[in-house]
C-alpha cells in the first residue's frame, strides 16, 4: 500500500501541530480571562510597545520610502521617541489619555501610532475620508486631548478644536499660521529630538486603542482594543503566514530566491486593521520594506511596481483589478511582484482569474475578520486559495466559531447561519455603547452580522450579511448613515439604501427615494446633498426616484432585499 500525496489540508494540520508544540513561539495554552475560557498564544509580550520595540533591531534597515523621502528604521523610531517624549513633556499625555489620527496615509501617521502606544495612552485612528462633522464626532466621542492632523483634515475641525477641547498637531502644511491651540509638527518635534520615550507601566488588560466602524445604527461605534487583543491578533496574522509557507515550500523558495528586499505596496487606509497591522505593524515587527501612496491611481502603483521592485501587492480586490487591467500593465517590469493579497471585501472571480493569468507563479491570498476581532478569523494564501477560492480560508486556532439560527441558538458544524467568534483578540466592548455593547457581546462571543459556516477541512465560507451595511472597495457603508442624511433633504419622504453588486468593487451603493407629495428633486441633488456631508465614497452611485411607496414588512421594516431585486429587474 502506497501513501498518498499530502493534500494542502495535510500539510496545513502539519505545519501547525508542529509549529504549536510546547516551547515554540507557536505554543497554545487556555487561559481564563475575566471568567471565560481562551485558546491563546502562550509565548507573546507582555504590552504592544515590548512587541514593537522588536523593530528597532532592524536598525539602518530601509523601512519606508514615500514620495522622494526614504526612512530606515533607526529614522522611523527617532521620531516615534520624539513625539512620545513631547507629548508627555508639552500635553501631559498619560496612561489611559486619547491621542487621535487624523490624516491621509503619511510616514508620521504610523510614527505617531507607535508613539501613542507605547506611552500606555490610547490610540484612535480616524476615517481620514471623514468630512467636518465626522472628524470632529470621532474626536469628541473618544475624548481625544490631542490631535495630529494633515492640512487638510486640520482645516475641517480647526474652528471647533476649542469646544472639542482638544490640542492640534499639523504636519505636511504651508499654513504659515494655525490657530492658537494648534502647532506644526515640526515645532512640537524639534524639543523632543534625540530625547527617550517616557516609561508607563501597563499591564495586557489596558485599553490601547479606539479604531471606528461604521453601525448599523448609523453613527461609528469605537472598538476599544486592549494590548492582549492586538498582541494576539499580530501573533496569529504571523502563525497563518508561517503555517502557509511551511505548505507552499516551492512558491516561498523561489520568492526568497529572487534575492529582492520583501517590500509591500501601501495604498490601502492605515485606519483599517488590514492596512494598520498587516502591512503597517507586520512590516515594522519582520524588517520588511513599505512604499506608500500618496493617492491610488493605478498607473503610478504600475510605476512603484517597477521602480521599487515591490513583490507584494496587498489590497481590496478592485484595487488590485484596476492594476492588473491597466493599459500600462504588458509594458511595465512587474516581474519581482510574488504574494497578492484581496482583503476587505469578497473577491470576485475575475481576481483570482486575472491574478493567475498576469502574474508568474503569485502567492495569491484573502482572509476574513473584522475590526472588533482585530482583523483575525480566517485566512488562506497559496495552495489553499487555489483549493477553496470562494472561501476566506483556515481558522486561526484561538478562534472559536459557530453559527446561530435566527434566534439565536446554536447550529451543527457546517450549517449556515450567523458567524459567531470567541478569541483573545475580540474586544469586550465599544466606547461608552453600553447598549450596542450589550447587543453584540456575549461571555466572549461576538455577533458578527456576517452569514456563513466552516466545512469539514477548517476552512471558513461568508456567504452573506445580516447587518445591514453596504461594502464598496473595501469601506463600510451603513444604511442607516445614509438614509439619515438623504431623510434631511426637505423633499424627501422615503429613503432605502442598499449595495448594487460590482464586477471590481464587490457593491457600489444605491438608493431608492420617494418625494413629498408635490415636491421635486434630481438624482444629482441627491448626490450633491450627501457629498456636503459625508465622505465621498458614501455618495451613491445610483439614486432610484419611486412613483410608489417603498415595500415594507408587518411591522414597517424596509424590504431592503426586495427593493434591490425589483431596481435590479428595472435598471439591470
Amino acid at each position: 500500500m502506497t501513501n498518498a500525496t499530502p493534500t494542502i489540508v495535510d500539510k496545513l494540520r502539519e505545519s501547525a501541530e508542529q509549529m504549536m508544540q510546547p516551547g515554540l513561539p507557536y505554543e497554545i495554552e487556555e487561559r481564563v480571562l475575566d471568567g471565560i475560557s481562551y485558546r491563546t498564544f502562550k509565548n507573546t509580550k507582555h504590552t504592544v510597545k515590548d512587541l514593537l520595540d522588536a523593530g528597532r533591531a532592524h536598525g539602518d534597515a530601509a523601512f519606508i520610502v514615500y514620495e522622494d523621502e526614504r526612512y530606515s528604521f533607526n529614522d522611523f523610531f527617532v521620531q516615534v521617541d520624539a513625539i512620545g517624549y513631547q507629548l508627555a513633556k508639552r500635553y501631559g499625555v498619560k496612561k489611559g489619555d486619547r491621542v487621535a489620527i487624523a490624516m491621509r496615509n503619511y510616514p508620521e501617521w504610523m510614527m505617531v501610532y507607535v508613539a501613542v502606544v507605547s506611552l500606555g495612552a490610547i490610540v484612535v485612528p480616524l476615517n481620514s475620508w471623514g468630512q467636518k462633522a465626522e472628524l470632529e464626532y470621532g474626536v469628541s466621542d473618544s475624548g481625544a486631548s490631542v490631535v495630529f492632523c494633515d492640512e487638510q483634515r486640520y482645516l475641517h475641525i480647526a474652528d471647533s478644536l476649542p469646544t472639542l477641547n482638544t490640542k492640534a498637531v499639523v504636519t505636511r502644511t504651508e499654513l504659515k499660521s494655525l490657530a492658537e491651540n494648534a502647532e506644526h509638527y515640526s515645532d512640537f518635534i524639534a524639543d523632543g529630538m534625540g530625547k527617550p520615550l517616557p516609561a508607563f507601566d501597563c499591564s495586557p488588560e489596558d485599553p490601547v486603542m479606539i479604531m471606528y466602524t461604521s453601525g448599523t445604527t448609523g453613527l461609528p461605534k469605537g472598538a476599544l482594543s486592549n494590548h492582549r487583543n492586538i498582541i494576539q491578533a499580530l501573533t496569529s496574522f504571523e502563525f497563518h503566514a508561517n503555517t502557509s509557507a511551511m505548505a507552499n515550500l516551492d512558491i516561498i523558495e523561489k520568492m526568497l530566491g529572487s534575492g529582492l528586499q520583501p517590500t509591500s505596496l501601501l495604498a490601502v487606509p492605515l485606519f483599517h486593521v488590514s492596512g494598520c497591522y498587516a502591512l503597517f505593524l507586520l512590516s515594522l515587527l519582520g524588517g520588511r520594506r513599505l512604499v506608500m501612496m500618496y493617492k491610488w491611481d493605478a498607473g503610478k502603483a504600475l510605476a512603484l511596481i517597477e521602480r521599487e521592485r515591490i513583490t507584494t501587492l496587498s489590497a481590496v480586490p478592485s484595487m488590485v483589478i484596476d492594476v492588473l487591467e491597466h493599459p500600462d500593465f504588458d509594458k511595465t517590469d512587474t516581474s519581482s511582484l510574488s504574494a497578492i493579497g484581496g482583503g476587505g471585501t469578497a473577491c470576485p472571480p475575475k481576481f483570482s482569474r486575472l491574478v493567475y493569468e498576469k502574474v508568474d507563479s503569485p502567492y495569491l491570498g484573502s482572509g476574513y475578520g473584522m475590526t472588533e476581532t482585530n482583523a483575525i478569523c480566517a485566512s488562506g494564501t497559496g495552495a489553499a486559495f487555489k483549493y477553496k477560492p470562494t472561501s476566506a480560508g483556515t481558522l486561526s486556532p484561538i478562534v472559536d466559531f459557530k453559527t446561530v439560527d435566527d434566534e439565536g441558538n446554536d447550529l451543527p458544524p457546517g450549517k449556515t447561519g450567523e458567524i459567531w467568534l470567541k478569541s483573545p483578540t475580540v474586544i469586550k466592548e465599544y466606547w461608552n455603547k453600553p447598549e450596542a455593547s450589550a447587543d453584540t457581546f456575549h461571555e466572549g462571543w461576538i455577533a458578527t452580522g456576517d452569514i456563513g459556516y466552516i466545512d469539514d477541512e477548517n476552512f471558513v465560507f461568508v456567504v452573506d450579511r445580516a447587518k445591514d451595511m453596504v461594502i464598496r472597495g473595501g469601506e463600510n457603508i451603513s444604511s442607516a448613515e445614509i438614509e439619515s442624511c438623504v431623510l434631511e433633504m426637505p423633499a424627501i419622504h422615503e429613503v432605502a439604501a442598499f449595495g448594487i453588486p460590482h464586477d471590481k468593487l464587490g457593491e457600489e451603493l444605491a438608493v431608492a427615494i420617494t418625494l413629498q407629495p408635490g415636491a421635486q428633486c434630481t438624482e444629482e441633488a441627491v448626490r450633491e446633498h450627501v457629498k456636503n456631508k459625508l465622505a465621498g465614497f458614501k455618495v451613491p452611485s445610483y439614486v432610484w426616484i419611486c412613483s410608489e411607496a417603498l415595500p415594507r414588512n408587518a411591522s414597517g421594516k424596509l424590504l431592503k432585499k426586495q427593493i434591490q431585486k425589483e431596481y435590479l429587474a428595472n435598471h439591470g
